[in-house]
């Protein structure tokens, strides 16, 4: 959090991105945005303590028909028949390897479904309050993160991490700071990221796309973590997971060969809109004439 406020304010100091200046209304623009960030945050960290990484890979795809589901409801979103059957895939793939869990957890099980819940209406909620006339990509970035940076340093002091992580015995190992110093700077570009996929396709198609870059992790699991317990019924459960997956990112890139882009007002040149509008204007009244 601190590495997306300092990226980000000294960006725009320096002028090279824009977002609005702090006022009374912001908070009320951005609400529930932080507190979804934050729950995501840690009800993701501490599933993935309680359950085996491919089981974790597979609980998580609920993730992508609750963001369909959220869409609908909140964005007004339709979807084709298609792409709802390949949501159904996955679901279908992740009931069958859940149920043929041999190392079953339901505290593990509850604290996942609570972060696709999570996940889901951050991803929809990111996606509305991103309007650039509004705060834009990179104010829902730096606001979420000013907002919720104390709450959280409060609760890693209350939970015992934050006296953990200074006591760490590597702070002064440089080799280490630094890496610790990417990672910060790698989390706020994965961050940046998710919101820019958002911004130019959907939550849905964001969830999707990281489900089967989840493809890799499970697999790999299965043969490098030593916590996965083999089964049939599981196995084929999360190669439908990834089928449907395949599948529903080739609809929806078959329907989009020629997506129309929304204009990154953000990064828009001052007057530009204004010769584009003009631009068609002129255009419409050349056809009017011919």
């Amino acid at each position: 959090m601190a590495a997306t406020i300092m990226i980000l304010y000294v960006s725009k100091l320096n002028k090279i991105i824009h977002f609005p200046d702090f006022d009374k209304k912001i908070p009320v623009k951005l609400f529930p945005l932080p507190l979804l960030y934050v729950g995501n945050h840690l009800s993701g960290l501490s599933g993935t303590s309680k359950l085996s990484l491919p089981m974790f890979t597979v609980l998580r795809k609920f993730t992508i028909p609750l963001t369909l589901l959220l869409e609908t409801m909140v964005l007004g979103k339709q979807y084709s028949l298609g792409i709802v059957a390949s949501v159904f895939a996955i679901i279908l793939g992740a009931f069958i390897a859940a149920g043929s869990d041999l190392a079953f957890n339901l505290e593990g099980y509850v604290i996942v479904f609570l972060n696709d819940i999570f996940t889901a209406a951050n991803g929809v909620y990111t996606k509305q309050k991103m309007d650039p006339k509004e705060l834009g990509k990179y104010g829902v970035l730096f606001y979420n993160a000013c907002f919720m940076i104390i709450p959280t340093l409060i609760i890693s002091v209350s939970t015992g991490d934050l006296q953990q992580a200074t006591e760490f015995n590597q702070w002064k190992n440089v080799l280490f700071v630094m890496q610790f110093l990417l990672s910060c700077f790698l989390g706020f570009l994965l961050m940046y990221s998710t919101v820019l996929c958002s911004y130019y396709n959907s939550a849905l198609t964001t969830a999707v796309v990281g489900a089967i870059k989840n493809v890799s992790v499970a697999y790999i699991g299965m043969l490098v973590g030593g916590d996965y317990i083999f089964s049939l019924l599981n196995f084929i459960g999360l190669n439908i997971c990834m089928a449907g997956g395949l599948r529903y990112s080739f609809l929806t890139l078959s329907s989009q060969l020629k997506p129309k882009q929304p204009v990154d007002e953000e990064n828009t040149p001052p007057g530009f809109e204004a010769l584009e509008s003009g631009a068609e204007c002129r255009l419409g009244a050349q056809g009017g004439h011919s």
